[in-house]
């Protein structure tokens, strides 16, 4: 089978056999964000604007679980396509947190370094084994993302944030922000810009619905 008629396939399986997701949100509750963080360093800027748009979320009455990437054991992706892109992975490691909580969560957050022009590769790993729940995430979700990079260029951040504008334009998601703080390099330089603030007013601008 080539693998566009499988990927119809497996979406259409997945869509008859797991149930419409209803949107706490929708029901005037809770927001439930899982942020997913990818810097290696535990006082990195990126993670420090985490914290941030956490506390915000957190102010504002949202339910937010965090995974931090670069602490976890996650096996990177090597498309055996034993998940079928809906299925149980070979693995059994730290994603299956991820895979818990993203199924039925209203948002997901990207916090990442950009690390060579991309997103971490320990965020990335977890990114790539979003095929094994393709068929489960494939449905509209909120999204944000929170960047940090040495360098400021416009064109250079663009691949990262471009990167992050197909991914949820393939998922069906929406994005609802993104912070992008150019010039820190040394861990927690980012402290001394308006970007975390940024980060925090993000989260507390997130309503219930």
């Amino acid at each position: 089978m080539k693998r566009r008629d499988f990927i119809k396939t497996t979406l259409a399986a997945a869509a008859l056999s797991v149930l419409p997701q209803v949107s706490t949100a929708a029901n005037g509750g809770q927001m439930k964000i899982l942020v997913l963080t990818g810097s290696p360093r535990k006082n990195g800027n990126s993670n420090i604007l985490a914290d941030n748009f956490i506390k915000g979320v957190t102010e504002a009455g949202h339910e937010v679980v965090r995974f931090d990437s670069a602490f976890k054991e996650v096996h990177p992706c090597i498309g055996c396509n034993s998940c079928g892109m809906n299925g149980p992975c070979v693995f059994k490691d730290d994603f299956e947190f991820v895979r818990q909580h993203i199924v039925d969560a209203d948002m997901v957050v990207f916090a990442t370094p950009m690390y060579y022009f991309g997103i971490s590769a320990q965020l990335k790993a977890v990114i790539d084994r979003f095929y094994a729940i393709n068929g489960q995430i494939h449905r509209p979700k909120k999204a944000a993302l929170l960047m940090t990079y040495a360098d400021n260029s416009a064109e250079k951040e663009s691949i990262l944030v471009n990167h992050y504008n197909f991914l949820i334009k393939y998922l069906g998601w929406e994005n609802v922000g993104q912070i992008i703080a150019p010039g820190v390099w040394p861990a927690g330089a980012v402290n001394h810009t308006d970007y975390p603030l940024k980060a925090y007013e993000l989260g507390k601008s997130l309503k219930l619905a």
